[in-house]
This record gives C-alpha cells, structure tokens and sequence, in this order.
C-alpha cells in the first residue's frame, strides 16, 4: 500500500490510487450503512434513509478523493501531522457543501448541514488510522521482507553458460571475453543490491541490454531481438529486475528450444498516463523439443511486485497466439530522473 511519509509518522495513503479509492468507497459505504441502521425507526423508511444519505455521501466522498488527489504533491511537501490535518479539513468541508446543497432538496431534514461535516470529519479519521495501522503492518516487517525475497534471481544455468561462454572466445576474442565479465559483473551487482525502490526505465533497458549480449555471445545469430522503443517514457518509474527476468524467460523458453533462429520482440510505450511493456517469443509446441512448461515464478514475482508498488493500478496479462507468448504490462506513468 503506498504511503506518502517515511517510516516513524503517520502514513497517509495514495489518494491518486485507484486501490485507495476503491478501499475508502467500501468503508464509507459500510459506516453509511451502519449509520442508517442505527437511526432507522422501520424497515419501511430504509430505502429513503438509504437514497437521502447516500445522495450526500457518494458525490461527497468522490469530490474530497478528487480534491486530495490533486493536492496530493502539496500533501507530500507538508509535516505528516498538518497534511492530516488537511486531509480531514477537505473531508469535513466536501461533507458540509454537499449537505447544504442537497439536504435543501430532501422532503426530511433530521439534521442540520453542517453535521455532515462532523461525521465526514470522523470518518476520515477512523479511516486514516486504518491506513497508518495498515502500512505499518506491512512495512518494514513485512513489505520489504516480501519485496527482497520476491526479487528476480538469474537462474543458474545462465551463469554457467556465460561462464562457458566466455571460455569458449577467451583465446580467440580475449577483448570480447573481458567485456562479458565485465557485464556479468554488473548483473550481479544489480542482483545484490537493495531493489527496494522504483528505478528509471533507461535502468532497466540498459541492463535488458547487457543481458541480451551475453545470451548473443553463446546463441549466436539464433538470437533475434527487435526492440520498438521510440515512444518509450525513459523516465518512467518501474520496479527493479522487471525487465530481465522476462527476457531471460522469453530467451529459455522461446529460442533456446528453437533449432534455427527466432526473434523476441520488446515493445515499450507511453499511452496518456500510462506505461504499455510488451514482451513476445516464438512457442514450440509440448513434445517437439521444448523446455519443461516453465514455473511461473518470474511472473508470480513480477506480479505481487506490481502489486506491492502499484496496488490495483498496474496489470500483468498472458495470452498465447499464433505460435508466440505474450505478456503484456500495464502501469501508471510515475516521472524520475532518466538516466
């Protein structure tokens, strides 16, 4: 769940998330529905109850998420008490203006407007306290427990067939042999560090890259990569070894099997405010020479990794047609520095 505060404050949520949204919705519903079965007198008069508090609460809520989303970098700027502060101020004030507005219009008014500010106000409050409590549950104990052991690992064989590879143009190539060292080595540097944070896309292009050149130095021309890169947001946030891992897969289960060559075709795009990962492979069918199916680890960890930085706005899909693997990356454009 993202949070907007470090470790030590009150975590307020991400109110550009569409998880977040989905979350305050369900729970401000509920308190509605609670609400009205306390103060109902039969359950001939729910359905009203139910319309008039609901005409308030619904256009109320979506108006405050909408307000909060837009403040949001102002929020991150703030101390964690006052951007609190503010949060349940915007609450509390969408609350009283869509009960001034709209409580004029109900044939019933129980209670004067600006009590909807004081629940809008409580509620917020019950819900930050949620939040704050559900972050802290999962981070650091258990959020950055899961997104170390969920990082992506080279498989073995690909070490060892480097390694061989390397052997194999030591003497007649000793410039090509060292620069493969070197990449290998800069793979596992990045395979060792703290991947706990989002990393340019430029990042994970240029390791893609240098994985690829060491598969070319054992493949060969067999190895056929087309990137489609030209509308590609350099500076898009992802997490780390996202790219690499499905290469690495694309590469093992598409091309190794293969007995001439074969292509992998990676495509990366910006569409308005979201960032499009395209990754494809040829597919031999079950008993004609391929590798085992596959667990689906790599994608498993992609996926809860997406999951853990994304909430519910980034997807991960899978298809299978015309003889190619697909999957496919959907998740929301986040700006950092290109590199």
């Amino acid at each position: 769940m993202a949070s907007l505060f470090p470790a030590g404050s009150p975590r307020l949520p991400d109110f550009c998330n569409l998880g977040t949204w989905l979350r305050v919705l369900l729970a401000v519903n509920a308190m509605t529905l609670v609400a009205i079965l306390v103060r109902v007198r039969g359950w001939t008069s729910l359905p009203a109850e139910v319309a008039q508090l609901a005409a308030v609460v619904e256009p109320a809520t979506l108006c405050g998420l909408l307000l909060l989303c837009a403040i949001q970098p102002r929020l991150g700027r703030m101390s964690a008490v006052m951007a609190a502060v503010v949060v349940v101020g915007v609450a509390a004030l969408a609350g009283m203006a869509f009960a001034a507005l709209l409580t004029p219009l109900s044939a019933t008014q129980s209670q004067p407007w600006w009590h909807a500010g004081f629940w809008a106000a409580l509620a917020t409050l019950v819900l930050l306290a949620w939040f704050d409590l559900a972050a802290r549950a999962r981070a650091p104990a258990v959020a950055e427990a899961r997104l170390m052991a969920l990082t992506a690992r080279i498989r073995p064989h690909f070490l060892f067939n480097s390694l061989n590879a390397v052997l194999g143009v030591m003497r007649a190539d000793p410039r090509r042999a060292e620069q493969a060292l070197e990449e290998l080595a800069e793979l596992f540097r990045v395979l060792m560090q703290d991947n706990r944070e989002l990393v340019p896309l430029s990042a994970e292009i240029a390791l893609a890259r240098q994985y690829l050149d060491l598969e070319r130095l054992r493949l060969g021309d067999r190895l056929q990569v087309r990137w489609e890169i030209d509308t590609c947001p350099p500076d898009a946030l992802v997490p780390p070894l996202m790219l690499q891992p499905l290469i690495e897969n694309a590469v093992y289960h598409g091309i190794e099997p293969l007995a001439g060559a074969g292509e992998v075709t990676i495509a990366l795009s910006r569409r308005q405010e979201r960032v499009l990962i395209d990754i494809a492979n040829p597919v031999i069918e079950a008993g004609e020479g391929g590798h085992h199916a596959g667990n689906r680890m790599a994608l498993a960890n992609i996926r809860e990794r997406l999951l853990l930085f994304f909430d519910l706005e980034a997807t991960l899909a899978t298809d299978l047609a015309d003889g190619r693997y697909r999957v496919r990356i959907e998740l929301p454009y986040r700006r950092g520095a290109a590199s």
